[in-house]
């Protein structure tokens, strides 16, 4: 049986670029924030999570644009659990226009941490309670692509201050979306081709750190990887332009 719930959305200004197109950035955020308001709705959102010091992390996701939408076209999300093991939940997206077409799919893969030990949260509890919520539907792409190696042909550092981080304390999603991008020529932001985002959190940054963000052309896939101050890998990311 599916089981999802739809979410209305449009446009504004402040999501689109200077194409006038809805930037990456700005769609990730409706996706993860419907993530937000559908978990908040069933019960298991980081409102009440937070009452025993444990939260949401994103672990991984997938991303296939066939189009960034223009300025004020309207559109919804439909998301669904489709599964949800002892360590990661699989939370799903649809992204159609008003006329019901789809031009995005997305895929991700959640962790729950205890807040004070920093540590992954057995879900077997989250699943008996919520289970009525858990769909058959698949995933409506592949599952997030591990990028391994990233061997940087042009690298920048940022300073993570009080605007990149979150409610978790550590740097927001976006903003690291934000770093890769603005790595990238501009020129290639301009185009408007059909695209696919994988990215893979492996540590926390938290403000103060100073972070290397690395970039790597391979044919039509551009590499990044974000590096903390310690050298160790905290974020790797790739994007398909197809």
């Amino acid at each position: 049986m599916a089981i999802g719930t739809t979410y209305d959305f449009r446009v504004e200004p402040q999501d689109v670029d200077f194409t006038l197109r809805a930037t990456i950035t700005s769609m990730c955020n409706c996706v993860l924030n419907t993530a937000g308001v559908d978990a908040q709705s069933h019960g298991f959102g980081t409102d009440i999570l937070m009452r025993s010091d444990r939260s949401w992390v994103l672990s991984r996701m997938a991303l296939e644009f066939d189009i960034l939408p223009e300025q004020y076209t309207k559109f919804t999300i439909r998301t669904w659990v489709n599964d949800c093991g002892r360590v990661l939940s699989v939370r799903n997206f649809v992204l159609s226009d008003d006329k019901g077409n789809v031009f995005g799919r997305v895929t991700t893969q959640w962790c729950m941490i205890d807040m004070v030990r920093r540590a992954p949260v057995d879900l077997s509890e989250v699943v008996e309670l919520h289970r009525m919520y858990i769909s058959d539907e698949p995933a409506p792409c592949e599952r997030p692509h591990k990028v391994l190696t990233v061997n940087p042909q042009h690298t920048t550092e940022h300073r993570i201050v009080y605007s990149d981080i979150d409610f978790n304390r550590h740097v927001n999603t976006m903003r690291y979306i934000d770093m890769m991008l603005d790595i990238l020529p501009i020129e290639m932001l301009a185009e408007h081709r059909p695209l696919r985002l994988d990215v893979h959190f492996i540590k926390e940054s938290r403000y103060g750190h100073t972070l290397t963000v690395g970039y790597e052309q391979k044919g039509d896939v551009s590499l990044f990887g974000i590096r903390s101050d310690d050298g160790e890998a905290v974020c790797r990311a790739s994007i398909e332009w197809r």
